[in-house]
């Protein structure tokens, strides 16, 4: 079918959404539909769809349709609208306002939501797309998430119209990765234990670990790969003198399983308040992207322990380490940490048993596989 796919990220982007849409247009032309992408029209878009393939690691090409909007509220109409004379048999995007236009359009629609809506109108327009009639199914990232929903918004949220399709992952980009020492070889990095770190450095993501472990543990190579530029002077002028405390800052999506590949420890040190790329708190409803490539790169994952990362990951895939509540870690988090780090560098037969558990699992986690299960069951409309 034809799939008009409506993102409000810059296409091409470093941001998450920017990657994840990026992905799940991939997922719907492997099954077999017709994508179109419809972003925002920045005037400096790739105009070889050759180029976004290469800026985001995809297998597939996806054609970019750029929307002109004077503004981000004329853009959901415009998209929408652009959607409908597309032929569209289907619009899905993560905008409130696009899938409530879409289904006004009487367009069959899916909402992904990955965090409680916000801002002045976001509650508002998500109370329309439940009220309103038509063929629609909501995509949401965890369990939590429509927990969280139901209490606030007062619907049932019902199996028929509501999928839970945590974040996913490329198998084929982790086969044939190099060891650890080989890929730091490559990659120029020192020879020593490392702990890697991918992703933003928006607040609660944990670089303030890293900051604090780092001194106590010289032997070991922390290494925080990603983060926007002013983020990265910011924690690179923290770090001061602290020699074995690395921020790469951006690196290109393609080349990410190499710098994951680098590590004898991948890490999620999440705080227990998280920032998303728009601000917010989404500690209690994420599911990170790099957590199911962590476990894709079968090296062994050492994370914070949010109820949210129990949805996929449990004690045979992963050392969880407490939280402390301020956003500044507390000895306890740090002890555990330090401790956690030092029995997966220590204990190979363990450390290699979490990552062989979390790779196997990585198989029901694939974007394809994801995207299949979004779709399962859609010809049933729900008003």
């Amino acid at each position: 079918m034809k799939v008009a796919v409506v993102s409000s990220s810059a296409i091409p982007s470093d941001r998450a959404n920017s990657i994840q849409v990026m992905k799940v247009c991939q997922a719907l032309v492997q099954l077999g539909h017709a994508v179109t992408l419809l972003a925002p029209d920045t005037g400096q878009q790739a105009a070889d769809p050759q180029q976004l393939a290469l800026h985001y690691g995809l297998l597939e090409t996806i054609p970019l349709a750029p929307v002109a909007a004077p503004s981000r509220r004329s853009f959901a109409w415009l998209a929408a609208r652009r959607a409908r004379r597309l032929g569209a048999d289907l619009l899905y995007t993560r905008l409130l306002p696009v899938a409530v236009l879409g289904l006004l359009l009487r367009l069959p629609v899916v909402l992904e939501v990955h965090e409680m809506p916000a801002g002045n109108f976001g509650p508002s327009w998500f109370r329309l797309f439940l009220c309103i009639g038509g063929c629609k199914r909501l995509l949401l990232l965890t369990e939590a998430l429509r927990a969280a929903l139901r209490q606030v918004y007062r619907h049932p949220l019902p199996d028929g119209m509501v999928q839970i399709a945590p974040s996913g992952v490329d198998l084929e980009r982790f086969k044939g990765l190099p060891d650890p020492e080989t890929a730091r070889r490559t990659l120029g990095l020192p020879p020593r234990p490392t702990v890697v770190c991918t992703g933003h450095l928006y607040a609660g993501r944990g670089a303030e670990i890293f900051l604090q472990l780092a001194p106590q543990m010289p032997s070991v190579h922390f290494l925080w790969v990603g983060g926007r530029t002013e983020d990265v002077h910011r924690w690179r002028e923290r770090a001061g003198g602290i020699s074995n405390l690395t921020f790469t800052g951006f690196i290109p999506n393609r080349e990410l399983p190499l710098y994951q590949a680098a590590a004898d420890i991948l890490a999620m040190p999440y705080q227990a308040a998280v920032a998303g790329s728009s601000g917010g708190d989404i500690a209690g409803v994420f599911s990170p992207m790099k957590m199911f490539e962590y476990m894709a790169c079968g090296r062994p994952i050492l994370c914070s322990d949010l109820p949210a990362l129990r949805e996929v990951l449990d004690g045979g895939m992963a050392i969880f380490c407490p939280l402390d509540a301020g956003p500044v870690p507390g000895d306890r988090m740090l002890a555990a940490w330090q401790a956690a780090i030092e029995t997966l560098l220590t204990d190979k037969v363990f450390a290699t048993s979490l990552a062989h558990t979390a790779r196997r699992a990585a198989a029901g986690y694939t974007w394809l596989e994801r995207t299949r299960r979004a779709l399962e069951g859609f010809g049933v409309c729900h008003g």
